[in-house]
C-alpha cells in the first residue's frame, strides 16, 4: 500500500507520520500532483486557517488534482473543512469568506455558541453511523479536537460531535472522507480509524 501525505505547507505532518509508522505503514510527503497520482491512499492534514491551506493548494497547483482524483483521500481537521464550498476562517482583519474545493456543498462557519470556550480543544465523543471508516470503533468513542470552525451536519455527515451545537465530526462522499478531529492524536480509536481508511477503501 503506497500512502502519501499531501503537503500544503500548513500542517505539522510529523505527528501523522509517526502515527502511520506505529501502524507499520510507509508514507511519503509531497506537494507534487504528478507524484500524488501514483499513490493508493492520500491524507490531507491542515492547521492554521482555511485560507492558509487553500493558499498552499493554489501555490502547489493541487486544486485540479484534488477535485478530480479518484484515489481514496482522508482530510484531517482543516483538510476536511476545505472539502466544503467555502469557509469563514480567514486571517484577522480580512473580510469575506475563503473559497474552498467545493466537493461538499456546505459552508464552514464559526461556532455559534458562546458559552463554551473556544477553540474546542481536547477530548470529545463522536456518534457515528455504521460506516467502514468506523469499523471496530464503538459509538461515542473519544477523539481529540482542536478547532473553532465547523462544517455543519449535512447529507454526507457520517459522524457527529456536540459542543454546544452539533456539527460534522466525519464526512464521506465518493472517495473523499474527512474527520474534524485529529486521529493521529486520538490514541487507539484514532489509530484504528487510520487503519480502517487504509484497509477498507
Amino acid at each position: 500500500m503506497r500512502i502519501a501525505i499531501i503537503d500544503t505547507g500548513s500542517a505539522n505532518l510529523n505527528s501523522v507520520v509517526q502515527s502511520l509508522k506505529r501502524l507499520h505503514q510507509e508514507v511519503v510527503i509531497t506537494s507534487s500532483p504528478d507524484m500524488l497520482a501514483t499513490f493508493d491512499r492520500l491524507l490531507l492534514p491542515g492547521v492554521g486557517t482555511a485560507k492558509a491551506v487553500m493558499d498552499g493548494v493554489l501555490k502547489y497547483e493541487l486544486k485540479d488534482f484534488l477535485c478530480t482524483t479518484t484515489t481514496p483521500l482522508l482530510g484531517i481537521c482543516l483538510g476536511m473543512q476545505i472539502l466544503g464550498t467555502d469557509s469563514e476562517e480567514v486571517p484577522k482583519g480580512e473580510e469575506g469568506v475563503c473559497p474552498c474545493l467545493n466537493l461538499i456543498d456546505t459552508h464552514v462557519r464559526h461556532f455559534k455558541v458562546s458559552e463554551n470556550r473556544l477553540p474546542h480543544m481536547g477530548w470529545n465523543t463522536v456518534t457515528h453511523e455504521e460506516h467502514p471508516l468506523f469499523m471496530g470503533i464503538k459509538n461515542d468513542a473519544f477523539f481529540y479536537f482542536d478547532h473553532s470552525y465547523i462544517m455543519p451536519v449535512n447529507d454526507h455527515t457520517i459522524g457527529t460531535c456536540d459542543y454546544g451545537e452539533k456539527f460534522s465530526a466525519a464526512i464521506g462522499f465518493k472517495n473523499f472522507l474527512g474527520v474534524q478531529f485529529h486521529p493521529e492524536k486520538s490514541a487507539d480509536a484514532g489509530e484504528r480509524l487510520l487503519l480502517n481508511f487504509i484497509e477498507n477503501f
